[in-house]
């Protein structure tokens, strides 16, 4: 199962990719900068797993996948917004993401910050187009909505970055530093599988194994995430390594060491499979993704 995930990954990958060309918006009068900002980090190569999780949720309850696509791109938006603000100086000071100047390395504070904000507030223009989610329901278009803000805001991931400030350089408590892995990193990805869900057509029952999913494949691939800061290596990554320990982030392997850690997500990854076992062969692909989470080397 693991060895098809990337040839998988790769095939949706590229179907977001023409799809966030297709939707994204043209430049302003006078905010051409900006605009060069947003497509530069956009565009910069990412794994795009938020959309294809969407997009297989989609699948799994028995939808087509073409209609979860602009929210699978708008998930995309909300991301790259984290990771521009994320490498700012006031918070992460990163000077690389995936191997390439961070935005505001590239494109100085002032616009790094005005490109996030730009990709938020068009995430969710893009949600609200008649002309792209004309195949989906108001109510269902609401629900989706309401899902992504929650995911993005104080109750997610706005949550989870305060509380990863104010973890630095302290010895934190297990829940403490579960709280921070869940809502900086897995809620957007547990809305991520509930909204395909939701666009998919799925009942009460199969959004709550689905969000049980995607709530266990977030904190595992954060974990995983805090083994490669310390493991993975800087070419691959893109970005430095050994940061964490540097600035004395709160993490799984600093709790646990690496043995630990590493299983402790293969735990969740476990457990975020037994919850896709309500939807019986639609759930492989999702499985797959799981599996590359933890397998990944960047």
């Amino acid at each position: 199962m693991a060895g098809a995930a990337p040839l998988k990954m790769a095939l949706y990958q590229k179907r977001v990719d023409e799809a966030l060309r297709r939707y994204f918006p043209k430049p302003g009068p006078y905010a051409d900068r900006v605009h060069r900002a947003m497509e530069y980090s956009l565009f910069a190569g990412g794994k795009r797993l938020r959309p294809i999780l969407c997009l297989l949720a989609c699948r799994a309850v028995g939808g087509r996948w073409p209609a979860a696509l602009p929210a699978a791109c708008a998930l995309e938006y909300i991301h790259t917004y984290s990771l521009i603000h994320d490498d700012l100086p006031a918070l992460d000071n990163d000077d690389f993401r995936r191997g390439k100047p961070t935005c505001h390395k590239k494109f100085g504070q002032a616009t790094a910050i005005l490109a996030g904000d730009a990709l938020l507030t068009e995430a969710f223009a893009l949600l609200s187009r008649r002309d792209v989610m004309k195949t989906v329901p108001p109510e269902k278009r609401i629900a989706v909505i309401r899902e992504i803000a929650r995911a993005a805001g104080i109750q997610g991931m706005v949550a989870g970055q305060e509380a990863d400030l104010k973890g630095e350089k302290k010895k934190v408590a297990v829940p403490f530093l579960n709280f921070i892995h869940q809502h900086k990193t897995g809620a957007l990805i547990a809305a991520a599988v509930v909204c395909g869900g939701i666009l998919g057509g799925g009942q009460a029952g199969a959004l709550r194994a689905l969000r049980q999913f995607g709530q266990r494949i977030g904190l595992a691939f954060q974990i995983k995430d805090d083994l490669l800061n310390v493991e993975g290596q800087a070419h691959l990554m893109g970005k430095g390594i050994g940061t964490d320990a540097r600035r004395k982030k709160a993490t799984y392997p600093a709790l646990f060491g690496l043995e630990g850690s590493r299983k402790a997500a293969e735990r969740l990854l476990t457990q975020a499979n037994q919850a896709l076992s309500p939807f019986g062969p639609r759930a492989i692909p999702l499985m797959e993704v799981g599996c590359y989470v933890l397998t990944r080397d960047r």
